[in-house]
């Protein structure tokens, strides 16, 4: 018996895009049913990161319509992680294997099954990578490889070129729960489960319909969230640059007194200005960077649930108990 499919999608506001995407996932499982390559109980889940459109009334519809359809409804807006982390941890019990993928269709669905040919070969977790970026402009290519490259520096272990498009068996999703931080950045967290990985390559599309749910502020936020969450590459920097700062007082003091003693002391309020704005300037932003971290811990501290779930929609066909799930793969 082929191993059952569970697709993950989050959706915030996506009422324009859901009715396709919903069709392509539908057609796409069919197919993948067709061939033998997962089971009859195999499932597509949306989950509702407190959308404030029709995003959760149109799940309802479709999952009364077809029992393929399942829906997740969060108690109220958590971050695309929290989301997409609330459905893996939420289908792992009923899962040999998850995809996760964007609800805006940019990423390609037919690639699933390569994914998936890939997994039955022993791959617990399959990265989709793209192979090119023709669809972003200049501006967005660029700094997207650059915070890759950032990334990589700051001793952050990514794929790049991968978004949140994957499959993990449910071995990789057991050892992902084990993962307790509530400052969530996946795409590294991911990585560091270890077991057998491969990448599936494709084209990205253009988004099918609505507009970006990551703007330039967002994405900035996301990549501090992820360096910050990650390396503390950060800190070190800043005790490095305070070691040379210390460095260079001593060498402007040796000066001072040798200007001194020689008689040769000329008050000059343009390099003192300067001195003062610069390392002003410097202080003020190693606390933000000190500020930043010690944030992530005040959060960790309190251990707040990363995401709350209101409501889960799951069809009786197919639908069995954690405990009897397991016992069925086993």
């Amino acid at each position: 018996m082929a191993d059952t499919l569970y697709f993950v999608i989050p959706c915030y506001n996506e009422e324009e895009v859901l009715p396709e995407t919903a069709k392509r996932l539908k057609e796409k499982v069919a197919s993948l049913r067709e061939k033998g390559k997962v089971s009859g109980l195999s499932r597509i889940v949306f989950v509702n990161d407190g959308s404030k459109d029709r995003t959760w009334e149109m799940i309802c519809e479709l999952h009364e319509q077809d029992p393929v359809f399942s829906g997740i409804c969060l108690s109220r807006n958590r971050g695309h992680q929290n989301a997409l982390l609330a459905g893996l941890m939420t289908v792992r019990d009923y899962a040999d294997f998850a995809v996760s993928m964007d609800a805006d269709l940019q990423d390609d669905v037919d690639a699933v099954d390569e994914m998936i040919d890939k997994y039955y070969a022993g791959k617990d977790i399959v990265y989709g990578v793209r192979s090119a970026r023709q669809t972003d402009t200049f501006f967005k290519r660029t700094t997207a490889h650059g915070f890759y490259s950032l990334m990589k520096g700051m001793g952050a272990e990514t794929v790049a070129d991968h978004a949140d498009f994957r499959l993990m068996s449910a071995r990789a999703l057991d050892a992902l729960s084990g993962f307790t931080e509530v400052n969530l950045f996946l795409r590294g967290i991911v990585p560091m489960l270890g077991f057998p990985t491969d990448v599936v390559y494709y084209e990205r599309h253009e988004r099918f319909a609505g507009e970006s749910k990551y703007p330039l502020k967002k994405m900035l936020s996301f990549a501090v969230q992820g360096i910050t969450s990650l390396s503390t590459k950060p800190l070190q920097m800043i005790t490095g640059l305070g070691f040379f700062i210390f460095l260079v007082s001593i060498v402007m003091l040796v000066y001072s007194l040798f200007r001194h003693f020689t008689g040769a002391t000329i008050v000059g309020w343009t390099s003192l200005t300067i001195s003062l704005w610069a390392i002003g300037g410097l202080i003020l932003l190693s606390l933000g960077v000190i500020g930043e971290y010690v944030g992530k811990i005040y959060l960790e501290s309190k251990a707040r649930p990363r995401f709350i779930i209101q409501e889960y929609l799951d069809s009786e066909h197919g639908y069995v108990a954690g405990d009897e799930r397991k016992a069925q793969r086993e």
